[in-house]
């Protein structure tokens, strides 16, 4: 096996990739690899590693030798699949590695939100505590968690990973039905259509997946069918949500507040809605949530048996 990895930097400096170079008989490694470079880079290997850099079907009909390719992450929407399928490809990807990591981060940004936890803290460096005439500040009005309910969406890996902690914190759990699934019950959770969903719920995550059926699923009209407290967690995809409809729907009071560690550009060079200065209870982490030391080091070690089951 002749494999090449493309942007290694993206797994951090930190993780041991001696799995991945044991299966491969040795691993060529780039920390980063642009478009232009994509060509040059994979001739020659029959295995080929990525994370983010985007593997058109010009680069997979430059490389006759390609026999596989590893997406050390899960989505794969980077990858022209038609092309690979059409030209004997495999493309890997590395599933149920972030449970820990992603629902902790699910729940730091509902818990943060909640509780007003930057407000306060913003509060406190701008003197306003030390200026209180009282021995607390209650002017950002808190959230209990439980008896509230949870909406999820998408109830995989991770959605299930989210459920098990919510329910430690005595919350209710309801399930949404993606487009063109059934209602029905899951782990004894109902799961209802969106419609019905929206108006119940107190906090919605997201945990499915970008598609054609799932893109701007939350836009202005399911916004607006939410309560106005409601809080809206994103740990998932950037384009779930309509961004734009977003931040109006935030600026307006809408609903009470967001949570968001995914954009539709990633890094957003060209700027953003939701990174606008003045959207109230708004929270933007970058892309962060997946990336425990432990969650990374696990992407090396299933990609490692994902490639040795083919070896």
């Amino acid at each position: 096996m002749k494999a090449v990895f493309l942007d290694a930097l993206t797994l951090g400096n930190d993780v041991d990739l001696a799995p991945v170079e044991r299966i491969t008989g040795g691993l060529v490694k780039y920390d980063a690899t642009s478009s232009e470079e994509v060509a040059e880079r994979i001739r020659g290997f029959d295995t080929v590693l990525v994370n983010k850099v985007r593997l058109e079907r010009e680069h997979i009909e430059s490389c006759p030798e390609l026999k596989t390719i590893a997406v050390v992450a899960t989505g794969l929407d980077n990858i022209d699949q038609e092309a690979a399928r059409e030209h004997g490809v495999r493309v890997l990807n590395v599933a149920n590695y972030g449970r820990s990591t992603v629902a902790q981060h699910t729940m730091a940004l509902m818990l943060a939100l909640a509780t007003r936890l930057l407000d306060y803290h913003r509060d406190v460096q701008a003197g306003r505590w030390a200026e209180s005439d009282m021995f607390c500040l209650m002017n950002h009005p808190i959230m209990e968690l439980e008896g509230r309910t949870l909406g999820i969406l998408g109830y995989g890996d991770l959605g299930q990973g989210v459920a098990e902690r919510a329910k430690a914190f005595g919350m209710n759990i309801l399930l949404g039905a993606r487009p063109g699934q059934p209602a029905g019950e899951k782990d004894g959770y109902p799961r209802v259509p969106l419609d019905e969903l929206l108006p119940r719920v107190d906090v919605l995550s997201l945990h499915c997946l970008l598609t054609d059926e799932t893109r701007n699923i939350i836009g202005t009209r399911e916004l607006r069918m939410m309560k106005p407290e409601a809080l809206l967690i994103n740990t998932s995809r950037g384009g779930l949500v309509n961004e734009a409809a977003l931040a109006e729907a935030l600026r307006e009071g809408v609903i009470g507040g967001a949570g968001f560690d995914v954009l539709t550009e990633e890094p957003p060079r060209r700027g953003n809605p939701l990174l606008a200065d003045d959207i109230p209870n708004l929270i933007i982490t970058p892309h962060s949530a997946w990336a425990s030391r432990e969650a990374r080091q696990r992407i090396v070690d299933i990609t490692a048996r994902n490639l040795g089951k083919i070896s």
